[in-house]
């Protein structure tokens, strides 16, 4: 009954809808009262607000999977399977986090301690996950992930991008190949 691009776009929201469900709890929790109720609702309308905050971020974050290769976020670790190369990131030894353009594409530039980078194509499938990874980071809000990937590029461009995060202690020990 519903088009496959609308389901998929429905179920990627999902969150959203989730989100948006808490909240009308808490104002159903708000409309019966009483001492104990009101507290409970502002605090669940609180939670709710704060999941659908979380939810628009992450819906931000997505972009269509028309880029080459597979992402997998697996136990801390960020993996690539590309038609060109790949390989994993432990998140734990990762020291500097980019976005760059090339060619017109956007790449996520995973830098190790011991300098070493993986190049994951912003549009590879799977890449959505990345968003969790990245803001389990110490010091790397949600926000300026999704602000960095809304910055336009220059089509054709190539710029390596700013850090968007770098380890707060390891900045300084990166080596360079």
């Amino acid at each position: 009954m519903i088009r496959p691009d609308a389901r998929a776009r429905l179920w990627q929201a999902r969150d959203l809808f989730v989100s948006l469900g808490v909240v009308a709890l808490g104002l159903w929790f708000l409309r019966l009262g009483g001492y104990l109720l009101v507290p409970v609702g502002a605090a669940v309308i609180a939670l709710g607000l704060g999941l659908a905050l979380l939810a628009l971020r992450r819906l931000r974050f997505a972009r269509p999977a028309t880029g080459p290769g597979l992402v997998e976020v697996d136990e801390g670790q960020v993996g690539y399977l590309g038609p060109m190369g790949g390989g994993y990131v432990s998140l734990r030894e990762l020291a500097e986090l980019r976005l760059l353009s090339r060619g017109g594409a956007r790449f996520w530039r995973l830098k190790q301690m011991d300098g070493q980078a993986l190049l994951i194509p912003a549009d590879a499938q799977g890449a959505d996950q990345l968003f969790d990874a990245f803001a389990s980071l110490p010091g790397l809000g949600s926000d300026a992930l999704v602000a960095a990937l809304e910055k336009n590029v220059v089509s054709g461009e190539d710029s390596l991008g700013p850090v968007i995060w770098r380890h707060p202690t390891r900045a300084n020990r990166i080596a360079t190949p």
